[in-house]
């Protein structure tokens, strides 16, 4: 360096370069909370998504349960599942009534068997819908299993006999609950409460008096958020 001209002294070069350092520190950790917030936001969005599209799907299939005069010729069944760490989980299967073909080119009637279940496998838990068409009461159940929700932590099924609330629904009652209670809860993640779906379907029939359920005409659905439990 000339004499008489300018520089930088070496304090100054180390004030800058602390001033640089703290400057890319701070927009480095801006950047990575606005990535955080919009991964957080993005999936809260798909797991409303999910448990909606599984709830609205499991309630248009009880909303068209298939009746018969003859008792004997529909299905309803329900009944829990250990679900590990002391946990259960529920299964249902029944009758339904649809005009979506489960398999294309293939003759197919307009009642299905459809079955609901959460099935875990590693530490990932997925929600299941079995679609079985032409079904029969004799052979081994058949169909195309469907995954509709993933990460799903709690599927439960009540059912309303017209005194109390039962988890189970055997086969050998012979007839359909009043009223189906399902919830649906996705499972919680980095401390966040999971989205919760829950729904009410009223399968009443004249005669059948006046219950707790009685006044429940349709069916009835709410979303709230829960923990990993009912």
């Amino acid at each position: 360096m000339t004499a008489g001209s300018k520089g930088f002294t070496l304090v100054e070069v180390l004030v800058a370069s602390t001033i640089g350092a703290f400057i890319a520190l701070v927009a480095v950790g801006a950047l990575k909370a606005v990535s955080t917030s919009a991964e957080l936001v993005d999936r809260s969005m798909n797991a409303s998504a999910e448990v909606r599209f599984a709830s609205q799907m499991l309630l248009r299939d009880l909303e068209n349960l298939y009746r018969a005069k003859d008792v004997n010729n529909m299905k309803l069944v329900g009944f829990t599942v250990s679900s590990g760490e002391g946990g259960q989980s529920s299964n249902v299967t029944f009758y339904t009534v649809g005009r979506s073909q489960a398999r294309r080119g293939q003759p197919e009637g307009d009642v299905y068997e459809v079955e609901y279940s959460l099935v875990r496998k590693d530490d990932k838990s997925v929600l299941c819908r079995r679609l079985w068409p032409n079904p029969d009461k004799e052979a081994k159940p058949g169909g195309v299993m469907t995954v509709i929700a993933e990460d799903i932590d709690v599927f439960q099924v009540r059912y309303f006999d017209g005194e109390d609330w039962q988890i189970e629904w055997p086969e050998d009652i012979g007839d359909i609950p009043k009223l189906v209670e399902v919830d649906i809860a996705y499972a919680p993640w980095n401390g966040r409460k999971g989205l919760r779906e829950s729904l009410m379907v009223n399968f009443a029939r004249p005669g059948w008096g006046r219950g707790p359920g009685a006044a429940i005409e349709g069916a009835n659905q709410n979303s709230e958020e829960t923990s990993s439990g009912r």
